[in-house]
């Protein structure tokens, strides 16, 4: 099994953790999904496809909640 998905995954959230809206971090997260992927010798464009959606919905998954 190939861990990069996962690492995608978890450096889009890392990244979309101090934006304020879904679209910040969805953003942020595409952003570092690309740029991962392309390191790590893999698509870029699913990078930012799996990035984008961690980082929109980290926040409703309670992983990258502000705390006032």
């Amino acid at each position: 099994m190939r861990k990069t998905p996962i690492l995608l995954v978890l450096a889009g959230l890392a990244l979309a953790g101090c934006m304020q809206t879904d679209g910040q971090r969805a953003l942020a997260g595409a952003a570092g999904g690309a740029i991962i992927a392309d390191a790590t010798d893999n698509n870029a464009l699913t990078g930012a496809a799996l990035g984008a959606l961690a980082g929109t919905y980290c926040d409703d998954a309670g992983v990258c909640q502000r705390s006032y």
